[in-house]
């Protein structure tokens, strides 16, 4: 099970100095290569060649864009403390309508604020 999903909050905890301690949400997560896309982290400038689309209106031009960056270097922030956090389990058993019982694994974010 993933610790870091798509839509969380994380924050920088390693790599370059300018993006290190900030924070930003996930934006893709890249499972393969054990990498995240986080808004406004790791920007790049990106050469896009220069076209037309149906319209008639250019496309291309230098853009800035996101970057992946390895999953090692964020941590999950804390919604409590705004602090980064390690993830944790919980397995719960869950009975169905049918009564059937389902076990299930939740998300939830450890104490933070201590030394890990």
């Amino acid at each position: 099970m993933q610790n870091i999903k798509k839509g969380d909050t994380v924050i920088v905890i390693s790599g370059k100095r300018e993006y290190k301690g900030k924070t930003g949400e996930v934006l893709e997560v890249q499972v393969e290569a054990n990498k995240v896309l986080v808004k406004g982290i790791n920007m790049v400038t990106k050469h896009v060649k220069t076209g037309e689309t149906n319209r008639g209106t250019k496309t291309g031009g230098i853009e800035t864009r996101e970057s992946p960056i390895h999953v090692s270097n964020v941590a999950l922030v804390d919604p409590k403390t705004k602090k980064p956090t390690r993830v944790g389990f919980r397995v719960e058993t869950v009975t169905l309508k049918d009564n059937k019982t389902k076990i299930v694994r939740t998300r939830y974010a450890k104490k933070s604020g201590e030394k890990l």
